[in-house]
């Protein structure tokens, strides 16, 4: 367990203070630059379009970095060559969104080192060469206009809300493995489902369900079943074990429906909600 004043540096060197997620040293980079559009609808940065790093710090002052990056595809490839040239390895590469306007990637990082500032500093070079926007004050968010009480109800998580978007979380149950390093509850291997309001009860919703090999095609199923579109099978991680899939998707129609329809695909996977903060 670290306290935020133990990660002043790194913040300094991100350009921004973060928050302590229990074990992890969350900041936060929300593409608020961008005007994407997806199916119709304008997606919120806090949707699919937010810019995420954490960090860990273990028994043997080591660190440990994962981070998911948002980026356009004309900002891509020289991001991937500030991240190498730093050291900070690339580990997937891949879309969360159906055909959207503009185009946009999303970048997984990964470092593992005693220096952690100088992994931070290499990762605000990458944000750097991107037209990530600079931090904003910290407000409170607002009510979303949704019926929360039935989405909880139905995805059996507590929510919270965050840049007008309402998020339930969950974890894996077992303890995932990077390497030789165990990571804490919710870094790197957790489900989201995320909740846009669109006005009438209706949301548009995107996120993402962790996987073993053997809940992959269960968990489709159930989503398709449950009128959820199927955006992107993939991995975040090389060295995981078990090793994790995630699948991302898509649905626009009313919040509860939909919050009942990924809750049936999100309990044939071994997860359980997360504790504490969602996000």
């Amino acid at each position: 367990m670290t306290k935020l004043s133990d990660w002043a540096d790194v913040g300094k060197a991100l350009g921004r203070t973060g928050d302590m997620r229990r074990f992890m040293y969350h900041t936060a980079f929300p593409r608020r630059d961008l005007k994407v559009s997806s199916r119709g609808v304008r997606i919120k940065p806090a949707l699919a379009l937010g810019t995420h790093v954490s960090f860990v710090r273990y028994a043997d002052h080591g660190t440990l970095m994962m981070g998911d990056t948002v980026v356009t595809e004309r900002e891509l490839q020289h991001f991937c060559d500030v991240l190498q040239k730093r050291g900070i390895m690339l580990t997937a590469i891949h879309k969360h969104l159906l055909a959207h306007d503009p185009d946009v990637w999303w970048v997984h990082l990964h470092a593992h080192g005693h220096d952690p500032v100088a992994v931070a500093r290499g990762v605000r070079a990458a944000l750097d060469s991107t037209s990530t926007p600079p931090a904003e004050p910290v407000t409170v968010s607002p009510p979303v206009d949704l019926d929360t009480a039935s989405i909880d109800a139905a995805m059996g998580v507590k929510g919270a809300v965050s840049g007008e978007i309402y998020t339930g979380t969950y974890i894996r149950r077992e303890t995932i493995a990077d390497g030789n390093l165990a990571l804490p509850p919710g870094l790197g291997a957790t489900t989201s489902v995320n909740f846009q309001p669109l006005g009438g009860g209706k949301a548009a919703v995107s996120g993402d369900l962790v996987m073993i090999a053997n809940e992959v095609q269960p968990a489709l199923v159930a989503l398709r079943r449950g009128g959820v579109e199927l955006v992107e099978v993939h991995h975040h991680h090389l060295n995981d074990d078990p090793h994790l899939f995630f699948v991302h998707y898509w649905a626009v129609g009313d919040a509860v429906r939909l919050a009942q329809a990924i809750r049936r695909a999100v309990g044939v996977t071994n997860v359980v909600p997360m504790p504490g903060i969602a996000g």
